[in-house]
């Protein structure tokens, strides 16, 4: 049997939480080795398994790969979660860069000043609502299929899901003016195995709280 891919990181969101995500919904089981000192992230470092010295890092078919997009992008061909041909997966690039963009900005949030927070989110829930969510409204309505890429659940519907809960989290009436975006954010949470990521108890981590966010400065000495 081969081993289950090994994730590197903080026991925490950031960018390995799309990663955990899109492991969890092909049906992958995972470990994890979280990073909580100085001394572990420079470690790896020494070791040379951080080709950038950034994590997130993932042990995974006897390769040590690092660079979120990259790695993403292996999990969603290696699990039949990026389409069928290259049109298909341009435009799963396309919605996965649009949804990470988002996403980016929201876990930068819990490293801002508390002074200037709420500025910061309200500005992110604006960009939601008037650039990004209209998108993949309008992308639902124009082809009238159940997902974004060939009426087949792909990473961009994975990552759409993350993105909408994250926005969720910060306004539950996000998505008042968008019904099929309501009824994707449904159809998607019910397949069997995004189901059980969402449920309590599973790898799926909270909001960053100060914890974390004191963890995350000092094993990166920020």
């Amino acid at each position: 049997m081969a081993a289950k891919p090994k994730l590197y990181y903080f026991n925490g969101r950031g960018r390995m939480e799309s990663i955990r995500w899109l492991l969890a919904a092909a049906g992958v089981e995972f470990e994890e080795e979280f990073l909580e000192t100085r001394e572990d992230y420079e470690k790896l470092q020494k070791d040379g398994c951080l080709l950038f010295g950034q994590v997130p890092l993932v042990e995974i078919d006897g390769m040590m790969l690092t660079q979120t997009r990259a790695i993403l992008s292996y999990l969603a061909a290696k699990y039949n979660l990026y389409g069928k041909d290259l049109k298909e997966r341009v435009r799963i690039d396309m919605y996965v860069d649009g949804t990470l963009d988002l996403m980016l900005m929201m876990a930068l949030t819990a490293f801002d000043p508390p002074e200037g927070k709420q500025k910061n989110i309200d500005l992110i829930l604006n960009k939601a609502k008037t650039r990004y969510f209209p998108v993949f409204e309008k992308i639902l309505g124009d082809h009238g299929e159940d997902f974004l890429v060939g009426n087949t659940f792909s990473w961009a519907d994975v990552q759409l899901l993350e993105a909408i809960l994250m926005v969720e989290e910060l306004n539950a009436s996000a998505l008042t003016e968008f019904p099929l975006l309501q009824a994707f954010k449904t159809r998607v949470s019910g397949i069997p195995t995004v189901k059980k990521f969402l449920q309590p108890g599973s790898q799926k981590k909270p909001p960053p709280d100060s914890h974390y966010v004191e963890i995350v400065r000092r094993v990166l000495s920020m």
